[in-house]
């Protein structure tokens, strides 16, 4: 057998646009790309691609790098564990590190309750496992969501998103048994009664509340536009679920660890979920998602019934142990709480000379502005317009919304503070050009 290191993957391409040409030929459409540029390295808040341009980087692996590129901790704790192992499969052969991160986020997580935390792989993979885990539970089918959400491109996460375009189109039939509400959004004029309502509209034409396993929601939406769920929702759903025996599942998987400027966004509140999903900035860039909740809910699947090839991932676990040491050492909540006020004055000064500006909103760091036009329709032509004039000045940045109408910002929360000001320099000067 030749032993020979094949190093052609390694080797950069020329440019840019050979790479993309070989991306075109190589792999399908569907994966779609955001921006023209391949990636070299990158270090905390900075990219740097092929031909030596650097970036600042506000998009963070869509949320995953709320510890920045290669922070040195993960990089240690990362290495450490290749020189033990890198995969026996969990359920084959376990390993403390993994119970003892299931121990941590027991902790960490909202509630006093009793909890148990299992281990998968992506976001996605949570979401259908959280679905699986309250329907062995409840003995229920139905699981109610909102509009605008989004929980994964697998046909049961495609089925829970309330966005067509891209993620549904060509792929239905979806799993049934899966209903949609309205998203309350002030901006939009609907209210939390109205999603109230909605429930109710639910419960009388489409399937009985005996019949609903869960009900599904993302505390800030992410993709959806980074709307922000009120407290006064929060309250009425946990005492709606409460009275007809329904889990209430937080879908933290984009706001969780620091971003919303507390451990999970589910903090902000006063109510605590059944079960939570998490993935994203868990472990930091490595791939690693879990499914957390009360402890009786938890066991309600029989042995086998959850887990997964590489769930757990050790080398992923350890990242995660890394990463929870981060956040509490480099207090990176209460840090995200005050670049999210400078990102929002910074906004909020341009709305004399940017009349498109409709809201700024989010809560800590996960932040938002949306973009109208005069008559107070969405404008995603100005949208992309933004994104494309600082990307071309050296700023990576994030659209999202059902109208995709809206920037998000999601920059690392260790970014240094001059790197952050450049960055919002270059927003300014897109915004207004």
């Amino acid at each position: 057998m030749n032993t020979a290191t094949d190093t052609r993957h390694l080797t950069p391409a020329l440019s840019n646009k050979e790479l993309d040409a070989r991306r075109v030929a190589a792999t399908p459409r569907g994966v779609g790309i955001g921006t023209p540029m391949y990636a070299d390295r990158a270090l905390n808040a900075e990219l740097w691609d092929v031909e030596g341009r650097r970036f600042i980087d506000f998009a963070a692996g869509i949320a995953v790098l709320n510890t920045g590129h290669r922070h040195p901790k993960l990089i240690a704790a990362i290495q450490a564990q290749l020189e033990r192992f890198t995969h026996t499969a969990y359920q084959v052969v376990p390993y403390e590190s993994s119970v003892h991160l299931a121990e941590r986020l027991n902790a960490l997580t909202p509630g006093s309750h009793a909890k148990k935390t299992a281990f998968f792989t992506t976001g996605a993979e949570a979401v259908e496992n959280a679905i699986k885990i309250a329907r062995a539970h409840t003995r229920r089918p139905g699981v109610i969501a909102l509009t605008g959400a989004f929980h994964g491109r697998t046909f049961m996460g495609m089925a829970l998103t309330g966005k067509v375009v891209p993620y549904k189109v060509g792929f239905g039939p979806f799993p049934g048994s899966i209903f949609h509400v309205p998203a309350p959004t002030e901006l939009h004029e609907v209210t939390v009664q109205d999603t109230l309502n909605a429930i109710q509209q639910i419960f009388k034409c489409d399937i009985e509340p005996t019949q609903v396993a869960a009900i599904i929601l993302e505390p800030v939406q992410g993709e959806g536009g980074f709307y922000v769920m009120p407290s006064e929702l929060m309250v009425a759903l946990r005492a709606l679920c409460d009275q007809h025996s329904i889990l209430l599942i937080a879908d933290e998987i984009q706001t969780g660890f620091a971003r919303t400027g507390k451990m999970f966004a589910m903090d902000h509140h006063s109510v605590v979920p059944d079960l939570m999903t998490m993935a994203k900035s868990l472990a930091g860039g490595m791939p690693l998602s879990a499914v957390c909740g009360r402890a009786e809910v938890m066991d309600a699947p029989a042995p086998g019934g959850l887990g997964g090839t590489y769930a757990g991932n050790p080398l992923a676990i350890a990242s995660a142990h890394a990463v929870l040491d981060v956040l509490e050492e480099e207090k990176l909540c209460e840090r995200a709480e005050r670049l999210g006020q400078v990102l929002k004055a910074r906004l909020e000064s341009l709305r004399t000379k940017v009349p498109q500006i409709a809201e700024i909103r989010g809560l800590g760091a996960m932040v938002a502005v949306e973009f109208n036009k005069a008559d107070g329709s969405p404008d995603p032509e100005f949208t992309k317009l933004v994104q494309k004039r600082a990307l071309d000045a050296g700023l990576i940045l994030l659209t999202c919304g059902v109208y995709v109408n809206v920037i998000r910002f999601l920059f690392p929360l260790t970014i240094e503070d001059a790197v952050l000001a450049e960055g919002l320099d270059i927003l300014a000067t897109a915004m207004t050009a």
